[in-house]
């Protein structure tokens, strides 16, 4: 059996774990190393190296060539489904014309509680800020 090597690092679990998944579907076992130290004080993280996404050694290719397939997959599944029905606003992002729209109420907001009524809007699909 093979060693395992330090294939990617990351700031949080989250990224660690949907990687990890990534692999998995595609049948490479990955071990996520420091998460849970990590996790209950993250003022040690420099001192670890972050949390690593570990590979067998054999599978390293692989694996790299599966993350980097996902993530030109991913970018380009975003490209092709960008408009919903029936949605909430009947307006559509100025950018790439998405209606796939939230409201932005972080700048009206305290502790949570909406406070004032904002008209700023954000686009899941390209990101674009903008007011209507």
């Amino acid at each position: 059996m093979s060693d395992l090597v330090k294939f990617k690092f990351y700031e949080t679990a989250l990224e660690a774990n949907r990687d990890k998944q990534i692999l998995a579907e595609s049948g490479i076992n990955s071990f996520i190393a420091n998460e849970q130290l990590i996790q209950s004080d993250w003022l040690l993280s420099q001192a670890v190296g972050g949390i690593q996404l570990q590979v067998f050694e054999e599978d390293l290719e692989k694996a790299e060539q599966v993350l980097k397939d996902y993530k030109e997959n991913d970018e380009f599944a975003l490209e092709v489904d960008h408009t919903i029905d029936n949605p909430t606003f009947d307006f559509v992002c100025p950018e790439c014309g998405s209606n796939h729209l939230y409201k932005d109420d972080s700048s009206t907001s305290f502790f949570g509680i909406s406070v004032l009524s904002s008209e700023n809007y954000v686009c899941y699909h390209s990101g674009n800020k903008f007011k209507h």
